[in-house]
This record gives C-alpha cells, sequence and structure tokens, in this order.
C-alpha cells in the first residue's frame, strides 16, 4: 500500500512532559546501553499498547524491562502513584499528573521520554539490531502519514461522530471522514497482508492500535447502523483478526482494562452501537510467554 502523507495536523495526544532521546552514542545525552533504561506502561491506554507491541517484537525483554501499570490510574489528577517519584525526582516541583507511558533512567533514576511515538522509534532504532526492521529504511514519511490518517481519518473523526453534543450535519460530516478513511486502507489491504511492503512495520502497529479502539472504545457511542457500516471492511478487520492472533499484538490486549480505563474517562452518552461488536478479540488474542516475546517476522 502506498501512503501519501498528509499536511501536518495537531495531535489528539497529550504535549509531553519530558522528551529526551536515545543517541547513538555518549555524546547524545542518552545513549543506548543495555538493561540501562525501564519502560512503564500500561497497555490499556493506546500509547502503552504501542510500545508494548513494539517491544515484544523487537524481543527486549532483557535489554529495557517493563513495569507494567494499572489500567486506571489511581490519582485523583488521572496520574499514576507509582511513578510519582520518577517525576519528582525529574523536574523540581513539577506539579502536574505522573502520567504513562514512561521512559526511565535507571543510572538516574530520571525520566528520560513520556513522548510515546519517540520511545517507539527509539527502540526499533537503537535496540533493534539484528531484529524486524519496523522502520525499514525509505519508509519513514508513509509511516508518519499512516499515524496522521490513524489519528484524524478514525481516531477524531469516530469521537466526532458519536459525540453527544454536536449537531447531525457535524456527525454526518465525521462519519464521511471515517468511512472514506477506512475505504482507502480496506482498498490496499486487499491487495497485500500490511500496510508498507511484505512485513509488519511500525505503520501496522499503528493502525491495529487504533481498530483496537475504535471497536473496544468508540464503537459505544455510535448507533448501530453506523458501526454496521464501519465493520463493513472485511479485509481491514480480517487483518486485525491476523494481527491480535500474533503473540506480539494481542498478548498485551487488555480487554478488561481497556473497559474500565474507558468507563472511567468516558463523559459521552452510550449509544445502540455498543451492542454491535465488530472482532471478538479475545477469541483471537494470543498471551506472550517467555521466549514467545522474541516474535519472528509474520
Amino acid at each position: 500500500m502506498t501512503v501519501t502523507p498528509q499536511a501536518a495536523h495537531p495531535s489528539t495526544r497529550p504535549a509531553p512532559a519530558f522528551r529526551g532521546r536515545i543517541g547513538r552514542d555518549a555524546r547524545s545525552g542518552h545513549y543506548a546501553v543495555p538493561r540501562r533504561y525501564r519502560l512503564h506502561l500500561s497497555p490499556a491506554d493506546p500509547d502503552g499498547l504501542r510500545i508494548a507491541v513494539v517491544h515484544s517484537l523487537l524481543g527486549l525483554d532483557r535489554a529495557c524491562p517493563v513495569t507494567f501499570l494499572p489500567a486506571v490510574p489511581d490519582c485523583p489528577d488521572g496520574g499514576h502513584s507509582q511513578l510519582r517519584p520518577l517525576y519528582d525526582a525529574s523536574a523540581h516541583h513539577y506539579t502536574g499528573p505522573a502520567l504513562a507511558p514512561v521512559l526511565s533512567d535507571d543510572w538516574s533514576g530520571r525520566i528520560v521520554s513520556t513522548h510515546g511515538p519517540d520511545i517507539a522509534r527509539d527502540l526499533a532504532r537503537h535496540f533493534g539490531g539484528g531484529r524486524p526492521s519496523l522502520y525499514p529504511c525509505g519508509t519513514e514519511s508513509e509511516i508518519e502519514a499512516v499515524q496522521r490518517m490513524c489519528a484524524q481519518g478514525i481516531e477524531e473523526a469516530a469521537q466526532r461522530a458519536g459525540a453527544a453534543g454536536a449537531d447531525a450535519s457535524e456527525r454526518a460530516a465525521a462519519l464521511d471522514t471515517l468511512l472514506g478513511t477506512l475505504g482507502v486502507l480496506e482498498q490496499g489491504l486487499s491487495a497485500r497482508p500490511h500496510l508498507i511492503g511484505t512485513q509488519i512495520t511500525a505503520a501496522d502497529v499503528e493502525l491495529w492500535v487504533t481498530l483496537v479502539q475504535l471497536d473496544t472504545v468508540h464503537r459505544h457511542h455510535l448507533d448501530a447502523d453506523t458501526v454496521r457500516r464501519v465493520a463493513g471492511h472485511p479485509a481491514l478487520w480480517e487483518y486485525a483478526r491476523r494481527l491480535a492472533a500474533h503473540p506480539a499484538f494481542g498478548g498485551h490486549l487488555d480487554l478488561d482494562g481497556v473497559n474500565r480505563r474507558h468507563h472511567a474517562r468516558c463523559q459521552g452518552l452510550e449509544a445502540a452501537g455498543s451492542a454491535v461488536q465488530i472482532l471478538d478479540w479475545a477469541t483471537h488474542t494470543t498471551p506472550v510467554t517467555g521466549t514467545e516475546a522474541q516474535v519472528a517476522r509474520s
């Protein structure tokens, strides 16, 4: 599938509190050393799920250990109390919520980054040697275009299409955007098993997590007819089912956690689409166990 880059658009993700990068050597500030860094993730959160999938695809259990966090943060401000010491050590008088995901430096006890896309890229680029390339040479612009397509054409469009306060014309326009985006993806996936090239890339991770959110979160705010129209893309949902059966993907899918996180944060109205599940995710997921974390290319 060839993806045409779109114009930049403001991200729907919260602004990161920390955005350090892992570099190639000591002059880069944070250089790649096995077991120096640790991830703090909640797979019920989309950014956490993306990073967890990338981490498993690359087989980084030993090189970069993971601390898994509860699906629902335990602080009134939406943060995790378990992360508060890291935030306090990393920024003097930090007053914001202690959010995940976090990449921390065990040598200093401080945070390197809370920016999910940067964390995933740095893991792949600096710890992925000899493993499947999730960012193949020459595909960066296509991967970024898929990320924007998922954020704008699916995530934002689904939110607007199911917004209780929006008028009918706004919801209709958002639905057109959503179905148009799914149609483009359906056409591409009808001809090949992956979005870009012949193997799994970061674009597939991005789209799969977005489809999980569409079926487990956004579906609850759409009417039944809309959900059936969304489901009417057989190649797209077969692709989602196939990746869910891959241990690096389905092994991190915490359906109960996603549901609890959604209901803890959601302020919208539930619609008839809640009853029209597109994919039985629990049937197709495979847990990650032991050496299965080091997953071969699909």
